[in-house]
């Protein structure tokens, strides 16, 4: 083990039962949020060719960020 992984073990060590419940919870909710965040980033993605022909269009063109 590393220095942060000892150094997370002795703290951890020192927690109450309900505290350890806590932190088992706030890291299972770090890991959700990761695989959400690239679950979305994969879905905008796959939507995208699909949406281009709704987001191109020259009546949009005001809207373009690119527009000068």
């Amino acid at each position: 083990m590393g220095p942060i992984a000892n150094g997370l073990t002795e703290k951890l060590e020192a927690l109450s039962a309900d505290q350890l419940a806590e932190v088992e919870s706030f890291v299972s909710r770090l890991r959700l949020d990761d695989s959400e965040r690239m679950h979305r980033s994969a879905f905008s993605k796959l939507s995208e060719p699909a949406l281009s022909a709704v987001w191109d269009n020259s009546d949009d063109d005001i809207y373009s960020t690119t527009h000068s």
